[in-house]
């Protein structure tokens, strides 16, 4: 796949232990979005952060939290984000969603090798 040029980058902000049907929402999310193929994703996690709840959650030992932030960043043409929003519409019960221009200057995938 070839990307280039004006795109979209999703930003979904949720917590660690978000589930969809007793796994983890993020893991649901990434699926969902390679299904729906799109160019990428990727799950980046928080070591420390508040949101809406306005608790704060940390990996510092004295206060360590088991419900860390995570961020899933998509990357796809405004079209393709546009038609997947509906699922993350689904899933999300709490969190943040947000939706920005982006100019994709380069995305190049590894080749692939034979098994």
């Amino acid at each position: 796949m070839r990307l280039a040029g004006a795109a979209e980058r999703l930003s979904v902000f949720i917590g660690e232990t978000d589930q969809h049907h007793h796994k983890p929402l993020y893991t649901e999310i990434v699926h969902r979005a390679h299904e729906a193929g799109l160019a990428g994703a990727t799950v980046f996690r928080g070591f420390e952060g508040y949101g809406a709840s306005n608790a704060i959650r940390t990996t510092r030992i004295l206060s360590l939290s088991a419900d860390l932030p995570i961020m899933i960043v998509i990357v796809d043409t405004s079209e393709h984000i546009e038609a997947f929003l509906p699922q993350l519409d689904e899933l999300i019960t709490e969190g943040l969603v947000l939706r920005e221009p982006v100019d994709i200057v380069k995305y190049v995938g590894r080749a692939a090798s034979n098994p």
